[in-house]
């Protein structure tokens, strides 16, 4: 094996807790706006609407002012905000850093591939600092294609010069990162979580540390 693909999104990147950090923060300097609503209402219905990250900000926030009748600050005020603050908020699963400096002293070539807006969510990966570790970094607004179209996975495997039987893909929706590359012939692992059950993937991993152990087995 010669490479390693991941995701971002709950994958190297805590999601779930960088929005509820987030949403915190983004509470607290616009109360005089949404200090009607209970900070705790307010957070759970802002998760509740954005699906685990799969629907997109506008529809959230255009959701939110019209229930909360949210006076003073438009509905694209509120993405913007989103928009330029989230990175401020990005937080990393335990381990990330030492792993992917483990990976790249073994020689492993490492490359991502997101869906997502380019400009978002390469503000995210800066954020985390991790820019240096990749040899491809392709995040699906650049291609006008999204995971699970298997053209995205080729032009990465393509910008990294592997095979995908000589590759693994790291990630946690079962059919974008799992289904998906496992069609081509990457081997996967699955990074566990709560949404989703009952994935069918090569290797499950809790923490990102796991795949040192699983590499090594395949070494040995």
């Amino acid at each position: 094996m010669k490479a390693l693909f991941f995701d971002l999104d709950n994958t190297l990147l805590d999601r779930d807790e960088s929005v509820k950090s987030f949403i915190d923060d983004q509470y607290e300097r616009l109360r005089s706006h949404v200090g009607h609503i209970l900070k705790e209402e307010y957070t759970t219905r802002f998760l509740e609407l954005d699906q685990f990250g799969y629907v997109w900000k506008d529809k959230v926030y255009k959701q939110l002012v019209e229930e909360y009748r949210i006076q003073g600050i438009t509905w694209e005020e509120l993405l913007q905000d989103y928009l330029s603050s989230f990175r401020n908020h990005c937080l990393s699963f335990n381990h990330l850093h030492a792993v992917l400096i483990e990976l790249t002293n073994k020689g492993y070539k490492l490359g991502m591939i997101s869906n997502g807006f380019s400009d978002f969510q390469r503000g995210n990966i800066r954020a985390l600092k991790i820019e240096k570790y990749f040899h491809s970094i392709i995040i699906s607004e650049d291609l006008g294609i999204k995971k699970p179209d298997l053209t995205i996975f080729l032009k990465g495997l393509e910008e990294v010069g592997v095979a995908a039987e000589e590759s693994f893909f790291v990630g946690d929706h079962p059919v974008n990162d799992i289904e998906a590359p496992k069609k081509l012939g990457f081997k996967t692992i699955w990074k566990k979580n709560k949404h989703f059950h009952d994935v069918k993937s090569d290797y499950i991993i809790e923490d990102l540390s796991e795949i040192i152990h699983i590499l090594h087995k395949k070494e040995v």
